[in-house]
């Protein structure tokens, strides 16, 4: 074989070679064992920012569902009232580590969702405070209705923050404001 036809065999084997990885990798899936957590390996342009993100990071449900990591703001006229990190799970439950508080008043808690309408989540929260020595003080319930944003990487909306007595269940305070969140990326 001379070397012009050489030369033209192998670019035509690297040219299918090419056109055979594009093919299949547009088909790979990322994911890891149970087979339903599996979706497309591949790059997407978020259309708000321009920016990129891996379609593997997002949520198994996709960037139009509220499950997955969210660093989160509660404000109320304008003053913080906390912040931190919430895990909202395809299950309905919910898990928040709370910044505000110290870890000795407990700064970990769990809620249950349930989706209202397309783009519309309620959470509704339950923590259990205790003071610096370690004595139940209050029974915590927190709700929010908050609204995901088109592009699937922010939501926002209201929370309220009702605390009790955990002997008479007497509202001991009432806090309502502003809840805001980024979605947090691998």
């Amino acid at each position: 074989m001379g070397k012009g036809l050489r030369a033209t065999v192998r670019a035509s084997a690297t040219a299918l070679c090419g056109i055979a990885a594009c093919t299949y990798a547009s088909a790979a899936l990322a994911g890891c064992g149970d087979d339903s957590w599996k979706r497309p390996a591949g790059w997407q342009n978020e259309q708000s920012s321009g920016s990129l993100f891996r379609q593997a990071d997002l949520p198994a449900e996709g960037i139009h569902s509220i499950v997955g990591m969210w660093s989160f703001k509660q404000t109320a006229g304008g003053n913080l009232v906390d912040f931190g990190f919430q895990q909202w799970h395809s299950d309905g439950t919910e898990f928040m580590n709370s910044g505000g508080r110290a870890p000795a008043t407990q700064n970990y808690c769990l809620g249950v969702w349930r989706q209202s309408s397309p783009g519309h989540y309620h959470l509704n929260h339950l923590a259990i405070s205790y003071d610096n020595s370690g004595v139940h003080n209050a029974n915590v319930t927190i709700t929010e209705d908050v609204v995901l944003a088109l592009t699937g990487m922010t939501y926002s909306g209201t929370f309220s923050i009702d605390v009790r007595d955990p002997t008479t269940n007497a509202l001991l305070q009432h806090v309502g404001g502003q809840v805001t969140a980024q979605r947090v990326l691998p």
